[in-house]
């Protein structure tokens, strides 16, 4: 990966803004953006390896996302301990519950598994919240002061971005590594016909399996560090189905099954997101429906590659004109 950054000046540059960015803009709402855009781009990109190169569009994610929310604030509040504590009991349960649904959801297909997907996060939703151990519907919360480093309450937004940002470059890290091994052709042969792959010799069932798992760890991840950083966690916040569909948005508004293409889906609607719910008045949910709805819309009709696809398809003309 360190050769692919000094041969292409773009991510080099993308690399240095990513790592001056909270020296830049030193104002609390501009780097907050930035905390909000690296968490989305981790949950993403830890949906992408199943939805998108394996081409199993879960639209229940949430449940991987919440199990990891709760975990720290949990074992805090019944402990003491430290949140960050939780983060492998969060990882543990979240792979869990991955081999619990995998195995009987993976007979499904198409929008068959979609929707069985979203069934299981919203059973999981419900429960939560009427379980009183978990706080029901009001939720659980995290150290209002840090005790100390370990208990991960800083008052800048700066430590929280370091630390989002180390999470994003080990995941893009490890599904570059995964890309060129027999598991990512694996992916890519389960996601381009079933039937085919396992003619070829490919263990489809297994294969699925396994990056659902994966994808299951990473996100999880990213419940856990949303949780440290807000303090706070609730059923809708951590279940919701908003948390599932801002994933499978991010990732093919970007372009799903590519290494970038959730990183660039984040760095587009985040934003975005952030200037509507300014403009037109807080962070209103109708509000973030409508958005979402639209560019489902707008991906479905125009661009179903997402904007990597279509840059590539620009460039590569741009050099061919040139070239002519």
């Amino acid at each position: 990966m360190k050769a692919a950054l000094a041969r292409n000046p773009i991510l080099l540059l993308t690399a240095a803004a990513l790592l001056f960015y909270p020296v830049v803009f030193t104002d609390a709402f501009y780097r907050d953006i930035g905390v909000t855009f690296l968490l989305a781009a981790i949950s993403a990109s830890a949906w992408n390896i199943v939805g998108g190169y394996a081409g199993q569009v879960s639209v229940g994610h949430a449940m991987f996302f919440g199990i990891g929310a709760y975990a720290p604030l949990l074992v805090y509040t019944v402990t003491g301990w430290p949140p960050m504590a939780g983060i492998p009991v969060g990882v543990i349960l979240g792979c869990a519950l991955a081999l619990a649904i995998g195995k009987p959801s993976f007979r499904l297909t198409g929008h068959y598994f979609s929707m069985a997907t979203i069934a299981v996060a919203e059973l999981i939703r419900i429960f939560f919240g009427t379980w009183a151990f978990v706080g029901a519907a009001i939720g659980l919360q995290g150290p209002a002061v840090g005790r100390g480093w370990w208990d991960l309450t800083f008052r800048s937004e700066v430590p929280y971005y370091y630390i989002f940002l180390a999470v994003l470059v080990v995941l893009l890290a490890l599904t570059w590594t995964l890309e060129r091994r027999r598991f990512g052709y694996y992916l890519r042969a389960t996601k381009a016909g079933e039937r085919a792959a396992r003619s070829l010799g490919v263990p489809v069932r297994s294969t699925k399996m396994q990056a659902l798992v994966l994808s299951a760890t990473f996100t999880s991840i990213a419940g856990s560090l949303y949780s440290i950083k807000t303090g706070f966690i609730d059923p809708e916040s951590g279940f919701g189905i908003l948390v599932s569909v801002q994933m499978v948005i991010i990732a093919a508004l970007g372009g799903a099954g590519t290494l970038f293409g959730p990183f660039i889906g984040a760095l587009v609607l985040i934003p975005l997101q952030t200037a509507t719910n300014t403009w037109f008045g807080g962070g209103g949910t109708g509000l973030t429906y409508i958005l979402y709805g639209g560019i489902i819309v707008l991906i479905a009709r125009y661009e179903p590659g997402g904007v990597l696809d279509l840059w590539t398809r620009l460039t590569s003309r741009g050099g061919r004109d040139h070239a002519s």
